[in-house]
C-alpha cells in the first residue's frame, strides 16, 4: 500500500465535490478497489468513502419499481425480497464478510466481467442514476471494467422494474466466487430479457437469440435449437471458451426452470 487522503463525505453533493480533486477515486464496500491498490494497479491521492452517505442506502419500492440506493450492501439487497430473483442473486456474492461490506454502486461501477450484479441490471432493463444524470443499463455497459460513467461520476441509487417472473443461475469459481458463466433471466408482459456475466471478453451482454425463443415459450425447451457462438468467449485456467458457450446455454436453461 501506499500513502492517500480519505474524505467521508455526509451528503451527494459533498462527495461529487470531493470526486472533483485530482486523482481521486470512489470507495464503497473497497471489495474490489482495496485488491487493486495492494497490487499496485490504481494509486489515487485521494479516496471518498460513500459509506456514510445516507441518501445513497437503502430501498423503496414503488408500484413495480425497486430503487436501491448505491451504497446498499450485498446483504441489505438479499434480506430485502420485494424482487426475489435480485435477492437471490445478492445472496450468492461472494460470502458473508464480502456481503456485508460490498455495495451494489461499487459492483456496478467497477463492472468486473464475471460480477453478478451487471446481469441482474442488463436483464432487468434497470436505470443506473447518478449524481448528474440516469443511464439506462443498456447504455450503461461498454465492455470489460468500461461503463459510461464519467470522471468523477458517482452511482447513487439503481432502479428495478420488478418483472413477473426471474431467475439467475451461476456457475461459481470456488476460490473467488464470482461467475465462470451467470445468467440472469427476467420476464416482463412485453417479452424476456437474458443477461450473461463471466463468459465474454466484452463483459456482460444479452443473448437476443434466447430472449425471442423465451419471449414465443417461455420454457427451456425453447433453448434446443439455440448455440451461441464461442468466438468471443473468455478462456483461462478455468474453462475454454468453447466450455463457456456450453455453460451459457445450460444456466440459461436452468434460469428459466427455476423462474417457471
Amino acid at each position: 500500500m501506499y500513502n492517500f487522503d480519505v474524505e467521508r463525505p455526509g451528503t451527494i453533493a459533498d462527495a461529487a465535490a470531493a470526486m472533483g480533486g485530482d486523482e481521486a477515486q470512489a470507495l464503497g464496500g473497497g471489495q474490489t478497489l482495496i485488491p487493486t491498490l495492494k497490487q499496485r494497479l490504481a494509486s489515487p491521492t485521494t479516496l471518498v468513502s460513500l459509506s456514510g452517505v445516507a441518501e445513497m442506502q437503502g430501498i423503496s419500492k414503488d408500484g413495480d419499481t425497486l430503487r436501491i440506493g448505491g451504497a446498499t450492501t450485498h446483504a441489505t439487497v438479499a434480506a430485502d425480497g420485494s424482487y426475489p430473483g435480485l435477492s437471490a442473486l445478492a445472496a450468492q456474492i461472494g460470502d458473508p464478510a464480502v456481503r456485508n461490506r460490498g455495495t451494489i454502486g461499487g459492483s456496478l461501477a467497477n463492472n468486473d466481467p464475471a460480477a453478478c450484479y451487471p446481469a441482474a441490471a442488463l436483464a432487468s432493463g434497470a436505470t443506473i442514476v447518478t449524481n448528474t444524470r440516469e443511464i439506462a443499463a443498456d447504455d450503461y455497459f461498454q465492455g470489460m471494467f468500461d461503463t459510461a460513467l464519467d470522471e468523477g461520476e458517482i452511482i447513487t441509487a439503481v432502479s428495478f422494474p420488478i418483472p413477473q417472473a426471474a431467475n439467475y443461475q451461476k456457475f461459481v469459481q470456488p476460490a473467488s466466487r464470482f461467475a465462470l458463466v451467470g445468467v440472469f433471466v427476467a420476464k416482463y408482459a412485453d417479452g424476456v430479457r437474458v443477461a450473461v456475466t463471466g463468459a465474454s471478453n466484452e463483459g456482460v451482454f444479452r443473448w437476443t437469440e434466447a430472449e425471442a425463443a423465451l419471449s414465443a415459450n417461455f420454457s427451456a425447451s425453447a433453448l434446443d435449437g439455440l448455440t451461441i457462438p464461442a468466438d468471443n468467449m473468455i478462456t483461462d485456467l478455468h474453462g475454454s471458451a468453447t466450455y463457456r458457450a456450453h455453460l451459457v446455454k445450460v444456466m440459461t436453461g436452468r434460469a428459466v426452470t427455476a423462474a417457471s
